[in-house]
């Protein structure tokens, strides 16, 4: 066996720490240890102004670090216990930066009516992204070329083809859990993982490339995937870190992958009604065609910015329902109802009537949302609630404490899907209370395409299975994942005495 060098062994040292529930604090000091004594003084308070009123700073004693520890353990725990101390909005250091939040729905108002220029998105998210899709997409584009590039992608997530994608997701969850048996316990998350590239991938890619989705290639998905993580955004992407060595390897890989079939496509006279064609025949405003390398690279933005979205909110949704169970045989009744007694295949029209199973969903993306920060990067001075906002803070809305406050919803920590039901779900009406795929203009393109997923499947698995939790375990949320998965997520289930026909 080959023995690891040196700089494999400190990178994996280094990626560990920066993925822990420290990982703030650590990773910080991989890095930041001699910058420590010239940036500690300024960052023990806000900067001063006779004229500006800057929002309530909380302080901390440890200079540069700041409060990554508690924010790092319990981030939750650690914006409500400061919207209760100082109000809707306010600001800390972690990592020698500055972090303003805006809870709230007037609060959060200020990002998700903003301007790129004013409130800059690339400036926070390239880091991460950039590695992930590659050059010329998404955040590593100027802003006027991103918004082309997200209008191309919208048009190809529409009715006309959620109405094809349906039979496809339902056939393939039938197909992918024949091997569960009629009972047992395993891995929701995992499972619905898997499941969520095999679908998305036929549904968004065409069939070429899913037909070549072996493990192999799910592998490469997971290396590439495993670039999302706390120390990709801290971390330098050269740094040797054997996390970042998978995602970029993988990244070539896949991209030569799709090269290979796009070239296909092109020669191929047939025409295709799916995303891939779509990307080929569109042009920009200039006229010009998008290269291979731009249709690799979104092809890769379309499955892994929604993949974490929807596995991580069709698991937590599985265990809102094995542990409610009247819910459970609730949703069963309405498919029954909507589908008949027989189940024959389900169609597009058939998701719009399952009115309780989409308020469980609406629900399971209230109590975990699974972003729990949207950030930008404030390029010019911000005012919002009587204060401003400097250059240089990272402006951030947390879905996660908006769907949880008291002054907004009533019973705000209890699962309770019949609230969207009433005409007003949100007890006090507010705008940017429930924010699952963000709003205004920063709403997310993939919010339909995911709704037509997460039912499908579920109304699919509803019919197969009968769920349970083991021994009563509700899964805790883990919060050193950039994404809120669920913690051992394992479930229990046992075969609907008629779901032998249906797997036919």
């Amino acid at each position: 066996m080959a023995t690891p060098s040196l700089s494999e062994v400190g990178g994996s040292l280094l990626e560990k720490a920066a993925g822990s529930s420290l990982s703030l604090l650590l990773a910080a000091l991989a890095l930041g240890l001699g910058f420590l004594l010239q940036v500690g003084s300024r960052n023990r308070r806000q900067p001063d102004s006779g004229q500006e009123k800057y929002p309530p700073y909380i302080s901390s004693n440890i200079p540069f670090f700041g409060h990554a520890i508690a924010f790092g353990k319990s981030p939750i725990e650690f914006l409500e216990n400061a919207y209760e101390k100082y109000g809707p909005v306010f600001s800390f250091t972690m990592v020698g930066k500055k972090f303003t939040y805006l809870l709230g729905s007037d609060a959060a108002a200020l990002l998700f009516n903003s301007k790129n220029e004013d409130l800059n998105a690339e400036d926070v998210y390239s880091r991460l992204t950039t590695p992930v899709f590659g050059k010329g997409v998404a955040y590593d584009v100027p802003h006027p070329v991103f918004l082309e590039q997200k209008k191309m992608l919208k048009s190809g997530l529409n009715i006309a083809q959620f109405k094809n994608h349906v039979p496809i997701i339902e056939k393939e969850t039938k197909e992918y859990f024949k091997t569960w048996g009629e009972s047992g316990e395993r891995n929701l998350f995992e499972a619905l993982s898997e499941l969520i590239i095999l679908t998305a991938s036929h549904c968004l890619h065409g069939k070429e490339i899913r037909s070549i989705l072996n493990e192999k290639v799910a592998q490469l998905y997971a290396d590439l995937d495993g670039g999302f993580t706390h120390a990709a955004w801290l971390l330098p992407h050269w740094l040797p870190l054997p996390s970042f060595r998978r995602r970029d390897r993988a990244h070539q890989k896949i991209k030569a992958i799709f090269y290979k079939i796009i070239q296909k496509r092109r020669q191929s006279l047939k025409i295709e009604d799916d995303m891939l064609q779509m990307l080929l025949d569109v042009t920009y405003k200039d006229g010009r065609n998008l290269t291979d390398d731009e249709i690799a690279g979104l092809l890769i933005g379309l499955l892994l910015a929604g993949q974490h979205t929807s596995s991580t909110t069709s698991a937590w949704l599985g265990f809102f329902l094995a542990r409610e169970k009247s819910l459970q045989e609730q949703c069963y009744r309405e498919q029954k109802a909507v589908r008949g007694e027989d189940f024959p295949p389900l169609h597009y029209d058939q998701l719009k009537e399952m009115s309780f199973l989409d308020s469980c969903l609406k629900e399971t993306l209230r109590l975990r949302p699974p972003i729990m920060t949207m950030m930008r990067m404030a390029k010019t001075p911000q005012t919002v609630a009587g204060y401003t906002i400097p250059p240089g803070h990272q402006v951030c809305v947390s879905p996660t404490v908006n769907h949880r406050l008291k002054d907004c919803w009533v019973e705000n920590v209890s699962f309770k899907p019949s609230r969207y039901l009433q005409d007003n779900p949100v007890a006090a009406g507010e705008k940017f209370a429930y924010i699952p795929f963000g709003a205004g203009r920063h709403r997310c393109i993939g919010e339909n395409f995911a709704y037509v997923q997460i039912k499908t499947i579920w109304s699919t698995l509803l019919h197969l299975y009968e769920f349970d939790l083991v021994d009563g375990y509700f899964p805790t949320i883990n919060y050193a994942t950039m994404i809120h998965t669920p913690n051992n997520p394992v479930i229990r289930y046992k075969s609907r005495s008629h779901s032998a026909a249906f797997f036919s």
